[in-house]
């Protein structure tokens, strides 16, 4: 999508904090961190949120969450927070699938 933020990202086309990159997916350290750790993974290819994941496309989601758990065993995180907003009201504020993954305080529940 040309006018995705995110995809923008992904060709870089905007530059980011990058902080892993492979044909798949890619992850970077969010302009706004809400925690001392705050990072964003995202899938290269443009999906709105987990809500158009499908039988045909979950693979992608499978490997975020292996890139998500080899990057936060070499940032030596035990213990963070995974976090997929899905539409407004849930606090997506871009349209492309994305995961928070945040870490280095208490995280209250529930999340407000």
């Amino acid at each position: 999508m040309s006018e995705c933020l995110f995809c923008k990202i992904a060709a870089g086309d905007i530059p980011s904090n990058k902080l892993y990159e492979d044909p798949v997916c890619l992850a970077f350290h969010d302009i706004d961190p809400q925690a001392p750790t705050h990072f964003l993974v995202i899938p290269k290819a443009h999906l709105a949120s987990v809500a158009e994941i499908t039988e045909d496309n979950n693979a992608v989601a499978a490997h975020i969450f292996s890139v998500i758990s080899k990057l936060t065993k070499e940032l030596g995180l035990e213990s963070y927070r995974v976090v997929s907003n899905i539409g407004e009201q849930a606090g997506q504020s871009v349209p492309h699938l994305h995961f928070h993954v945040l870490a280095g305080r208490d995280m209250t529940w529930p999340p407000g």
